[in-house]
This record gives structure tokens, C-alpha cells and sequence, in this order.
């Protein structure tokens, strides 16, 4: 597998080119941002676990068939994925009010939605990803009908999915963003799920406690970030209780000279 050239770099991951047709590699960055970049530092080790995380729950979620573009993971801090055309909607599901939606419709903190709620935001971080409706999407080809049809259906079936299975750790979820994209192969477009399922990218809470374990924990100046996706990361198998995210170096063995027996 060879590195090409960089194709992109956002807030949390670098796109580079692969000797690989219709495959990119995907890097996770230790950056952590959040209020459209306002808020910006490094916490290290943070796209190693993501990483990780990511590639759990992306198998898991094929398995169940929400087609994604996840091919492999390569190493500590990168993926091989399919190189796909990002449809500019970030598609938001919500199963518990916090966050904007509480302070736009002056909703109490944690009020549980009887229905999982899909709101759409347009992509471009100069405007603050404002949000829109389908009638926006469709108004300006940003998607055809029958696209957001079953990206909706995608959408639900990863949140009824994801909430059984985080249940089953003990973390509610309590919303998630994702973005879709076209991935073109032998002649064909097919929608796919193309984003990372992360702390970064999922409000999760503990089910006794309602402790916080994604990146609100940044965004509020909670602290102990690490802590809390180390905290996922084990729940979900990944990590042993004793494991840390630190590249461990091992010293070069000795020769050990074997006496003969005479």
C-alpha cells in the first residue's frame, strides 16, 4: 500500500491518495475542534482511539447493512476507504434534546424524543453549517429525493442499531452526525455512509450517571477527554483495562550465545 499525495485535510482527519483504484487513506488527526473551529487543541492519542472506535462500529454496522467506506484499517492511525463524492449535508439524528436543539426551541436539557428526529445542515463551515430542510436540499441539487429516501432509511436503521448496541455497555446515545457520499464503481453510484462513528462525532452518556464520554467534554471544559473515549473504547472490547494508546517501544534483543554440551 503506497501514500500518494494529500487530497484533502479537515478538521480531524487527512484524505491522501492510494496506488489503489477508487481507495484513498484516511488519517486521524489528534485535533480536537469545536464552535466551527473557534475552539481549537491537540490531545494526544485522540485519532488513535477514534480510529479504532471507527473501524468497530463501521464493520459492525455493515454487517447489519448500512454500506459504508470502510475497507480496512492499516495502521494505529489510518484507514483504507473508498474514494466517494461527499454529498454536503450533515445529517443529524437526535434521541435525546441537548445541545443547539435545546437552545433553539427552548427545549429542557435532556428530554427524551418519543421519535428519533433527523435534521439536515447544510456543510459549509464559513455559514456555521446552518440548518435546512429537505425542500433546501432539493431546491439546490444538493441530493435527489430518492437519495435523502434512503439515506433517511440508513439514518434510522444505524440509530435503532447503535442504541441496542451501546445499551449493551451501559451508554445511552443520545444523538450522532454523519455525512454520506457517491462512491462510483463499474459504472455504478451507490449511496454510502462515509464518516467515522466516534466520541467525536456521537453524544454519548453514561446510562446510571448521565457522565459525559464524547467531546462535549471539550466543548464545556469538563476535561479528562481521553479518559472518557478510553472509557468507550473499552466498554466496547477494544481496549484492555490496563491498555493505553502510547506506542510502547521494545529494546533490540541481545545475541545469546548457546554453550555446547560436550
Amino acid at each position: 500500500m503506497k501514500k500518494g499525495r494529500k487530497l484533502y485535510e479537515g478538521k480531524a482527519k487527512i484524505i491522501y491518495a492510494s496506488n489503489e483504484k477508487n481507495l484513498v487513506i484516511q488519517h486521524f488527526k489528534d485535533d480536537a475542534t469545536a464552535f466551527n473551529n473557534k475552539k481549537r487543541a491537540k490531545i494526544d492519542g485522540k485519532g488513535i482511539l477514534n480510529n479504532r472506535i471507527s473501524e468497530h462500529i463501521l464493520n459492525y454496522l455493515g454487517q447489519v447493512g448500512i454500506k459504508n467506506h470502510l475497507v480496512k484499517r492499516i495502521n494505529m492511525r489510518e484507514q483504507l476507504i473508498k474514494f466517494v463524492e461527499i454529498i454536503p449535508i450533515e445529517f443529524i439524528v437526535r434521541n435525546i434534546a441537548t445541545g443547539s436543539l435545546t437552545k433553539r426551541l427552548d427545549i429542557e436539557d435532556g428530554t427524551v424524543l418519543e421519535n428519533p428526529l433527523i435534521e439536515y445542515c447544510y456543510k459549509k463551515d464559513e455559514l456555521g453549517d446552518p440548518l435546512i430542510s429537505k425542500e433546501h436540499i432539493f431546491a439546490f441539487n444538493w441530493a435527489s429525493r430518492k437519495e435523502i429516501e434512503k439515506i433517511d432509511k440508513y439514518l434510522l436503521r444505524m440509530n435503532d442499531f447503535m442504541i441496542g448496541m451501546f445499551r449493551g455497555i451501559g451508554i445511552k446515545l443520545v444523538d450522532f452526525k454523519v455525512e454520506f457520499g457517491r462512491y462510483k464503481s463499474n459504472g455504478k453510484t451507490e449511496i454510502i455512509l462515509a464518516d467515522e462513528i466516534s466520541p467525536d462525532t456521537c453524544r454519548l452518556w453514561d446510562i446510571s450517571s448521565d457522565k459525559k464520554l464524547d467531546k462535549d467534554r471539550f466543548r464545556k471544559n469538563l476535561g479528562n477527554v481521553m479518559q472518557a473515549y478510553q472509557d468507550v473504547a473499552r466498554r466496547l472490547g477494544i481496549l484492555h483495562e490496563e491498555s493505553n494508546i502510547r506506542t510502547v517501544k521494545f529494546p533490540k534483543p541481545k545475541a545469546v550465545k548457546i554453550k555446547k554440551n560436550k
